[in-house]
């Protein structure tokens, strides 16, 4: 892990990240919506500027912005007298993920110089999207056809992705990787010691600490957990893969059904070990 002085951030940073917040978002726990956050004088906005450089060059992220309210929201036509029914939104303070937009363009302006996000993965990458991916899959599948060669996939989704991770592991990876030491220690300082409450309707629960994974809504935590399965076996060159964070594809080619069944086997005995 390289030692590294941090790279700060300025007022015109600070000013690009509030402009890209959405006013119809709810507010966390300090109750202040993005939409006060855009009126903020400049005097203002530099206050935050010596807030985030300070969280920087101590890499300690406030134990206050690392508190979520999760609310659950029932699903379309489901039971309500079931748990699973229900889908959870987790709110987090405005200021700490103001900070957060300025973390991730730290975390991308490394991962983007340092090529170390594998190339077949398109979540929440930079100039990546889930629409690139699926035509990458459909012009397999073309190709293929036209070649009157066989397709096979194994589409895998991991249940609640972001809960699975492990922080310990995923702070392992990313020094593996060579993360400048300011990064890794602010992400572990932002990751450890969340806590959470829920509410439904009139009612809150006690507040209880996260025990794994990466934060709900957190602006960070999907290349955090792409980061997490960059380490996936690379496939042969029979088989590819199609990553978009959770969500994988793997996909085997061959001119025989038989092949094509014991390709896909061996990567996934390959991805269980």
């Amino acid at each position: 892990m390289p030692a590294s002085d941090p790279t700060l951030t300025n007022p015109t940073d600070v000013q690009d990240a509030i402009r890209g917040l959405k006013v119809g978002k709810a507010p966390g726990p300090d109750g202040i919506p993005n939409r006060a956050l855009k009126h903020l004088p400049l005097s203002a906005v530099s206050l935050l500027v010596v807030l985030f450089n300070a969280i920087f060059r101590t890499q300690h992220f406030p134990a206050a912005w690392k508190h979520a309210l999760v609310f659950s929201i029932l699903k379309p036509g489901k039971d309500p007298a079931l748990s699973s029914s229900y889908r959870p939104i987790s709110l987090l303070d405005k200021i700490g993920k103001l900070f957060e937009k300025i973390l991730l363009s730290r975390i991308l302006c490394y991962l983007s110089g340092s090529g170390l996000l594998r190339d077949d993965q398109f979540g929440f990458s930079p100039k990546h999207c889930t629409a690139i991916q699926l035509a990458r899959l459909v012009e397999r599948v073309s190709k293929n056809f036209y070649e009157k060669r066989l397709t096979g996939a194994v589409f895998l989704d991991v249940v609640k992705a972001f809960d699975t991770v492990r922080v310990d592991g995923l702070l392992y990876k990313i020094t593996i990787l060579n993360f400048p030491s300011y990064l890794v220690k602010t992400i572990s300082s932002y990751l450890k010691g969340r806590t959470f409450d829920t509410s439904y309707q009139t009612t809150t629960s006690a507040s209880r600490r996260m025990g794994a994974g990466v934060a709900q809504g957190g602006i960070i935590s999907p290349i955090l957990f792409s980061l997490y399965v960059n380490d996936m076996p690379s496939p042969s060159g029979h088989v590819e893969l199609a990553l978009s964070a959770g969500d994988t594809a793997v996909i085997a080619t061959s001119l025989q059904r038989a092949l094509l069944v014991k390709y896909l086997e061996i990567y996934l005995s390959d991805l269980e070990r």
